[in-house]
């Protein structure tokens, strides 16, 4: 069993770098965006690209998951009926979607209310999606086959594509937004071919019926869940186009970006924790060590959330090249919703670490109904919120839909394992940030927001950790050395 541990925590790792370096290799287009494309144009692609990942989960309707689970039980000789019926359906499918999204794109365009000058990208748009779809079921093999480096090399090209040709189109070509779509189209398409020899293996003109139908019933259900999960993420951006115009939710979206720094941290938190808890869940201190985590990576999660609201905008604002900052200037003024976004971040890395007990005690058919209350948080505070904050209520609608999120599965988790969680450490963190938070925007309101005034704040921020006792060096050293010899 240890063995097999260890090969989880390698692949872990491989999937887990793979998609932390593609999340900060996108991140660094959003400084040549912000600096090259009006915020409405930044606007438009970013709704755009919310259309697009809502329906990467319908065009591929759970047929992934349900390949994952049946072809993971099947015989040898079964294995290619079990790729081959899912793919063919869903390429079928995608092909189909394609076809009619292409003859019907002018009503598409004004259902979607897409102005005129951007009328050519609902045909990339549609492109895209065919391609990402072609290759959701052979990513899902490659993992099914442990092929971890593989399956990280040709996700790791395909951004490396992207990059390129972004900055190329843009740079030298002069482009406008339809470089990042075009970019994407040849990325993804790459993608799809590099992945064919994968696929020639196991495909086969046939479609197995009886296969087909238990796949179709067992993905089906994950349509909403999945839908509900990215309403949380993404959900904000319609909505508040609806109630604004492309040129807020450029600001926003760009500013939302930067909320990469906490997103990061979370991220490998997250792959290396479940291989962590699934180790020691049957170690005798395992719920203590449990709890000391969650404190670890709540002060830990503090002081990155510190660091990042109290200095982003001086980084925003670094010049990078004749009076071009990181993030372009039309785009800076919404940079003070930056900590309300880290602070969401913080608040789903909360989550992640109390589905611990949910995984430990299989109780995994409660995590839909939590996403979806989520889902609907979202969508209500923003648009209660909107009308009067802009853009600022979308980020407090994040914020609140990550709390809620995070206080359903800490409620779920709490009643099939009990965890004693250090509370009181936890609340003395917690109420650390809130007297930042008012620190930070008082400065900002009175003028006051310096290098120095940031400073002397991060560094009080800092000492009271200490003062008031909510974690000790020692105790770091102990959590660190556990994920090092026990993952």
């Amino acid at each position: 069993m240890f063995d097999k541990l260890k090969e989880l925590s390698k692949d872990t790792a491989v999937y887990g770098i793979s998609t932390i370096l593609g999340r900060f290799l996108s991140f660094l287009l959003v400084p040549l965006y912000t600096n090259v494309f009006t915020t409405s144009d930044y606007g438009i692609f970013a709704y755009l690209y919310t259309i697009l990942a809502f329906m990467n989960i319908v065009y591929i309707y759970g047929m992934d998951v349900a390949f994952l689970k049946y072809a993971s039980l099947a015989e040898e000789k079964q294995k290619k009926d079990y790729f081959s019926t899912p793919y063919i359906v869903v390429m079928f499918t995608a092909l189909m979607a394609t076809v009619v999204f292409y003859l019907y794109r002018t009503p598409l365009n004004h259902a979607l209310d897409i102005p005129s000058q951007y009328n050519s990208l609902i045909v990339y748009l549609i492109l895209i999606l065919l391609f990402d779809t072609l290759c959701l079921i052979p990513f899902a093999n490659l993992r099914l086959q442990r092929k971890a480096g593989k399956f990280a090399a040709i996700k790791i090209l395909n951004i490396t594509i992207n990059l390129i040709l972004n900055l190329v189109l843009i740079l030298k070509y002069k482009f406008g937004i339809e470089a990042i779509f075009i970019s994407n189209l040849v990325a993804s398409a790459s993608t799809f071919v590099v992945l064919l020899p994968e696929i020639a293996k196991l495909l086969v003109p046939r479609i197995d019926k009886e296969v087909f139908r238990k796949m179709l019933k067992f993905g089906i259900p994950y349509l909403p869940a999945s839908i509900a999960a990215m309403m949380v993420q993404m959900i904000d951006v319609p909505i508040l186009r609806e109630l604004t115009n492309d040129a807020t939710v450029g600001i926003y979206r760009a500013n939302y970006k930067l909320g990469i720094f906490m997103m990061l941290f979370v991220s490998m938190f997250q792959y290396a924790w479940q291989p962590f808890f699934l180790n020691n869940a049957r170690e005798k201190d395992a719920k203590e060590l449990f709890s000391k985590v969650l404190t670890i990576f709540v002060v830990v999660g503090s002081i990155v959330w510190a660091f990042v609201s109290l200095f982003i905008k001086d980084l925003a604002s670094i010049e990078i090249y004749h009076g071009r900052t990181i993030i372009g200037q039309e785009f800076l003024g919404g940079i003070y919703i930056v900590p309300i976004v880290l602070l969401a971040y913080l608040f789903y890395g909360m989550y992640v670490n109390f589905t611990a007990g949910i995984y430990i005690e299989e109780k995994t058919k409660y995590m839909p109904y939590i996403t979806s209350a989520g889902a609907l948080v979202n969508v209500g505070v923003n648009f209660w919120l909107i009308p009067y904050f802009s853009y600022w209520g979308a980020a407090l609608a994040t914020l609140a839909s990550y709390v809620v999120m995070a206080g359903g599965i800490f409620y779920t988790a709490q009643k099939f394992y009990r965890i004693n969680y250090e509370y009181k450490k936890i609340l003395y963190n917690f109420l650390l940030i809130f007297l930042t938070f008012a620190v930070y925007y008082w400065l900002v309101e009175v003028g006051k927001l310096s290098l120095w005034t940031e400073s002397l704040v991060f560094v009080l921020f800092i000492g009271l950790i200490f003062v008031l006792r909510i974690i000790s060096i020692g105790e770091v050293k102990k959590v660190l050395s556990g994920f090092g010899t026990k993952v």
